[in-house]
């Protein structure tokens, strides 16, 4: 992030202080390091509200998340606060407020459509009239797949949308056929390619480049929208089950791949007792944690390249989009167990299930969080990735590795304060030597 480029956003003049390195957005005439502080808490609030507002649209009660939102955009206020301590002190809760909505959301999701169960399904498979859904919103799936039964269209998901493939009441519609893609930004390829109807549910979005052939099919859900296409209003898709229904039959997906999926924490802890026994045994020596929001760009093929080093007695969580650097690999079980090797927890709001299946294992041997042999290695991306890593700091886990560059709002002062407090490093660019002493420590 350039600093510097908020500063028009600050309602003091340049004589008062603003136009310096290091001020931000509405902080102008603070410390430096404060400000960066204040970013941080803006840029987790944005995840914060994505997850609050889906929970909410799914009848959840987010009062308690809404007073911290309401509060912590009060504390940013200008002149308001110049204390070090205390702007950790807002961070953490928001931290909190971000554990409490992933609980809740996670809730609101297996109440409606049930515990997902794991499932491998077909990747870059597609044929027929066809709609392809990305983003994160899995109401909006849930009523377009209502909406187009026995219309003769199938439905593909894409991206963040994979591991609706999981959940009963999703995939007991006949026409949730299987997963086209990867990652959000391969967007305008993969929509080229596709020949279908097309909607996007949530903020994912890549506005339209000059390449883009879809700009007619593209559909917009809610506040997910860009110039030049078509938005759908309330949950009526009648517009986009029309335009996939006049549109030719989509061709050249014909794969033979499939991925797995579904692996959400409610349906893994019920095999606790088989986990902790392989623990015991020796057949687990390890859990990593491999997970994030993926962004093209180089340094991002070092998690392919670690989850491909990870010896075969040690189990891989992930969750959001960054599992798609990775998810094409048949990773197999644990040897002389049932146990999955790769373990796909869900979107990026389902990143609580690693937090609830490290605190299971805790609780079950005695091992404090900290201390069990478990490695986080993170990458990041936008506000989702940093509302996870403020909630992991809220609830005391350290360790953590993240990458594959630091957030620019980091300076050295809350950096320092990050290593001392909870050992927060970066990766290197060399995947073999840090799996190495992840292996060790």
């Amino acid at each position: 992030m350039d600093l510097e480029m908020f500063c028009h956003q600050c309602e003091m003049s340049a004589n008062d202080g603003c136009g310096s390195k290091g001020q931000s957005m509405g902080t102008c005439g603070k410390d430096a390091t404060l400000a960066r502080l204040q970013d941080m808490m803006i840029f987790a609030l944005k995840g914060l509200s994505a997850y609050r507002h889906h929970a909410n649209e799914l009848g959840a009660n987010t009062k308690n998340v809404d007073d911290v939102m309401a509060q912590t955009l009060y504390f940013t206020l200008t002149n308001m606060n110049f204390n070090f301590d205390q702007h950790i002190e807002q961070l953490l809760k928001v931290g909190k407020a971000g554990v409490e909505v992933m609980d809740i959301l996670s809730n609101a999701h297996t109440n409606k459509f049930g515990i997902p169960t794991p499932v491998k399904i077909s990747q870059n498979k597609a044929n027929g009239k066809a709609i392809l859904v990305s983003g994160h919103n899995l109401h909006a799936l849930k009523e377009l797949l209502e909406q187009t039964k026995d219309k003769g269209i199938n439905i593909y998901t894409h991206s963040e949308m994979l591991p609706a493939h999981g959940y009963p009441e999703l995939k007991k519609y006949p026409h949730l056929k299987g997963n086209l893609g990867k990652a959000w930004f391969d967007q305008t390829d993969l929509f080229n390619k596709f020949s279908g109807a097309i909607l996007m549910t949530t903020n994912c979005i890549v506005p339209l480049r000059k390449s883009a052939t879809y700009s007619d099919r593209l559909f917009g859900y809610d506040i997910a929208s860009t110039k030049g296409i078509a938005h759908i209003n309330g949950d009526d898709f009648t517009p986009l089950i029309n335009k996939a229904l006049e549109l030719d039959d989509v061709s050249g997906f014909d794969s033979d791949e499939v991925i797995s999926t579904g692996h959400h924490y409610k349906a893994i802890l019920p095999m606790a007792g088989e986990i902790l026994e392989a623990i015991k045994s020796g057949k687990i020596r390890r859990f990593f944690v491999i997970a994030g929001c993926d962004a093209p760009g180089k340094g991002r093929e070092y998690y392919r390249e670690l989850a491909l080093s990870v010896p075969k007695d040690c189990v891989i969580l992930t969750s959001s989009c960054g599992k798609f650097r990775f998810n094409d690999i048949d990773f197999g079980l644990i040897e002389g167990t049932n146990i999955p090797r790769y373990l796909d927890l869900g979107q990026c709001n389902d990143s609580n299930g690693g937090v609830k299946i490290a605190m299971a294992l805790s609780e079950a041997t005695g091992i404090a969080i900290n201390d069990l042999p478990l490695s986080i290695v993170l990458m990041w991306m936008e506000q989702k990735a940093i509302i996870i890593l403020v909630a992991l700091l809220y609830l005391g886990v350290k360790n953590i590795h993240i990458g594959p560059s630091l957030p620019k709002f980091l300076n050295s002062e809350i950096l320092n304060f990050l290593v001392e407090k909870y050992n927060l490093s970066l990766i290197s660019k060399d995947p073999k030597a840090d799996l190495e002493k992840f292996l060790n420590s």
